[in-house]
């Protein structure tokens, strides 16, 4: 398989003037086309921050990561956002939905952001919440739903796009087991059924069964590595 994600050397650091707080500490991994890992560790380890910096959402401090061939370390915002539009889908554990919008118009919003047509955008959206289990809650709002269901919306933006990657960050956190198990089988199904590549952070070992790898992290390093 090829590889996808590739990080070297990787730190962060912040600097609030007074303090300087180092929260990835040289962080080296690679991650290949199709795998879906799970990152682990304590809170405060380092888990959250690496998957900002994985998915372009932020840039480290020093090292270097290559998403789909792209240093995105060197990317200016400008172009991390039509990288990550082009090429990332997120599911977050807040699930991030805009309030105001229904399922449909949530789904959309990428798509739309892509330039697609209104119809197009639609067409897509509704497919994708098909896919997750959510065909007669096109025209809900999120307060109207489930926290599990939300977060099936945020699964429904996220393969909206055809990702290459979906970076899902504590998705079940927020979630009941059922819920949180529920969410975590559409994950397996994409990776299963249609060879998605897939990172996510979780505490829950047992939502890990179906991953193919296994990444630990203590005091931002890798800790350890397993592959199942």
């Amino acid at each position: 398989m090829n590889t996808l994600v590739k990080a070297t050397n990787l730190k962060k650091s912040f600097d609030t003037g007074s303090v300087v707080t180092h929260v990835l500490r040289g962080i080296d991994l690679e991650i290949k086309q199709g795998e879906f890992v799970a990152i682990m560790g304590k809170s405060g380890a380092g888990k959250s921050t690496l998957m900002y910096q994985l998915s372009a959402l932020d840039i480290p401090t020093s090292g270097e990561i290559i998403v789909d061939g792209i240093d995105v370390a060197k990317l200016n915002e400008k172009e991390r956002t039509a990288f990550r539009l082009s090429t990332l889908g997120y599911v977050f554990q807040d699930y991030a939905l805009v309030p105001d919008l229904n399922a449909r118009e949530n789904v959309m919003m990428p798509l739309l952001m892509r330039c697609l047509t209104w119809d197009d955008a639609e067409q897509k959206a509704e497919k994708s919440l098909d896919d997750v289990g959510l065909v007669n809650k096109y025209t809900n709002l999120p307060s109207e739903l489930s926290g599990g269901e939300q977060q099936r919306v945020a699964v429904a933006r996220a393969i909206a796009i055809e990702p290459k990657i979906i970076f899902a960050d504590e998705p079940t956190a927020n979630l009941d087991s059922v819920s949180g198990q529920q969410v975590v089988d559409l994950l397996t199904n994409l990776h299963k059924n249609k060879g998605q590549t897939i990172v996510m952070v979780t505490h829950e070992m047992e939502y890990t069964e179906s991953c193919d790898s296994i990444i630990e992290m203590e005091d931002g390093l890798i800790s350890g590595e397993m592959d199942k």
